[in-house]
């Protein structure tokens, strides 16, 4: 068999799976082990919390928990998401970043420092509303935060630089960290909710100071950014982000001040909506490569390829949806009572409607990526102002708590993708022209 008759049959014999993973950006298959490792670690973590915990201990938990991934997710995944981007393009234009690493590192200790001191001065009010009087749990938060900090500044670098190897392992020592801790603690018959939260910071920084040792090898003598251009593209990032992760999150906390003797339920719609977004943390691990591979596309000026990527994202993020949302929706009520020994009192209903935000999220976060790497950062600002005003009024019409947070996370995450899809459609997808990332390749001007 000649050369062009074995790439031709190897091509017909590929495997459906080969098929679905050519489909997704660059470098995703290196990154998804590590992924599932860390998705799989937060369902064993949540629930060996909820076989040792008693009802006030896991509500507390879950609040702080998904704070966690709510503030903290605002505030330092913009951080990562904007070193990808910025590594990115200076790595096509040639140049080091070791400049502009230090810039951004500086601003994110500075976010560190004001949460720090703005938490010490409402240790009280903020366990007193959230932790049931456990001013420790308060400190554990701060902890994780700053955890999370040093582990998306790493991360970004990673992305940026494509080497997904590396940040696939620090995903992957951070999930299995978290398993480990968490089994141990159960197995152990710790009851302590304080014990649990901090696995939330051990894991993260052992994780990231694993794998530092690329990104200081790839950062290279690089120039300073201007201040102006890394305060006006990081700013409405940081603002759209929490913004984003108030609508994906603002369910559980929600319940705990709209029925703060709800401990139950507060703790069972955490289970829920971890439960029923399987999809995003798979998702995770679409979201570094797809921003690395449509700033490479954007900066070198291939609008093509920048079009494809957005279009089969988009795809393999529906069916990542499907395909988590029939199942959650199916088995949800009693799979949560069997893996988080949740009370029983969340129905079908509810996991219908956390599915399908869970699915329109996805739809808006792809967008808004793209959005970013086109420099329309204000666009993206727009989407998730407009969903949250949408989450907020839902959250507050009459009507059974449950259904109404959940519903709220729905039309809000819809709202976000529709607005996101007009912006994108009306300033860049109907037009011929060249991509306003090609415009401003410049490492001085990203």
């Amino acid at each position: 068999m000649n050369a062009p008759d074995a790439a031709a049959t190897a091509t017909v014999k590929r495997s459906p799976l080969s098929r679905i993973l050519s489909t997704l950006p660059p470098g995703t298959t290196l990154v998804i082990s590590g992924t599932v490792v860390l998705g799989a670690a937060s369902y064993i973590h949540l629930m060996a919390a909820g076989h040792s915990l008693d009802t006030d201990g896991m509500a507390a938990l879950s609040v702080l928990w998904t704070i966690l991934m709510s503030v903290g997710i605002g505030l330092f995944f913009p951080v990562e998401q904007e070193l990808t981007r910025i590594v990115a393009a200076h790595r096509v234009a040639g140049t080091g970043v070791s400049g502009v690493l230090r810039q951004i590192a500086g601003l994110t200790l500075g976010i560190i420092a004001l949460m720090a001191a703005g938490m010490a001065w409402a240790t009280s009010l903020l366990a007193d509303t959230f932790f049931y009087g456990h001013t420790e749990m308060v400190g554990a938060l701060g902890l994780a935060f700053a955890a999370m900090a040093v582990s998306n500044v790493c991360r970004g670098v990673l992305a940026g630089l494509g080497r997904f190897g590396p940040f696939g392992w620090q995903l992957g020592i951070d999930g299995v960290l978290r398993i480990g801790l968490a089994v141990g603690f159960a197995l152990a018959g710790v009851r302590s909710p304080l014990a649990f939260a901090l696995i939330l910071t051990v894991a993260p920084l052992v994780g990231a100071l694993a794998t530092c040792g690329p990104v200081v090898r790839g950062l290279g003598r690089g120039p300073l950014d201007r201040w102006s251009g890394l305060v006006a593209g990081l700013a409405p990032l940081i603002v759209s982000t929490l913004l984003s992760q108030v609508v994906v999150n603002a369910a559980v906390v929600s319940t705990k001040l709209l029925a703060p003797q709800e401990g139950a339920l507060v703790a069972g719609l955490l289970n829920a909506i971890v439960l029923a977004r399987v999809p995003l943390f798979v998702f995770g691990s679409l979201q570094a490569s797809l921003l690395s591979g449509l700033s490479t596309a954007g900066a070198a000026g291939d609008r093509a390829g920048f079009s494809r990527l957005l279009r089969r994202t988009s795809l393999v993020v529906t069916a990542l949806g499907l395909a988590g949302g029939i199942p959650a929706t199916l088995l949800g009520p009693w799979l949560i009572q069997v893996l988080f020994k949740a009370e029983d009192g969340l129905g079908h209903a509810e996991f219908f409607w956390i599915s399908a935000g869970t699915l329109c999220y996805m739809l808006a976060m792809v967008l808004g990526q793209a959005l970013l790497v086109l420099h329309k950062h204000r666009l993206q600002l727009l989407g998730w102002a407009v969903a949250t005003l949408v989450l907020i009024g839902v959250t507050l019409l009459p009507g059974d708590v449950a259904t109404r947070v959940c519903l709220a996370y729905t039309l809000s995450s819809l709202t976000a993708a529709l607005g996101m899809a007009a912006a994108l459609w009306l300033t860049f997808l109907r037009r011929p022209a060249a991509t306003p990332a090609a415009a401003e390749s410049a490492p001085a001007r990203v």
